[in-house]
């Protein structure tokens, strides 16, 4: 795609001398240097994350397939235990005090 070679290099360094000058450009290097530190950190640090992220997703998704193996095993609740009793009905309106019958 692009691609600098040795001689495009020299070049560049070369214009960079001559607009910048030789006390401008050592401090410039170094700036552009630290600037390319910090973004490599920023990338590692990025790549790292994500990939961290990734690894917990997974193990969540393997612990939840696990659960669900387990769960699929094992006997459903109703035929374990004894049978619940029947749920009760709602009370009746003549079983209500006489204040709220009112209403």
């Amino acid at each position: 795609m692009f691609e600098v070679g040795f001689s495009e290099m020299l070049v560049i360094f070369a214009l960079a001398l001559v607009v910048l000058g030789p006390q401008k450009l050592p401090g410039l290097l170094a700036q552009l240097g630290r600037w390319t530190g910090r973004a490599r950190a920023m990338a590692r640090q990025f790549r790292d994350q994500l990939e961290s992220e990734a690894h917990s997703f997974a193990a969540s998704v393997e612990r939840e397939a696990e659960r669900a193996t387990e769960r699929s095993t094992e006997t459903p609740p109703s035929a374990a235990s004894p049978a619940s009793p029947p749920p009760s009905s709602p009370p009746s309106p003549a079983s209500e005090p006489p204040h709220e019958r009112e209403r």
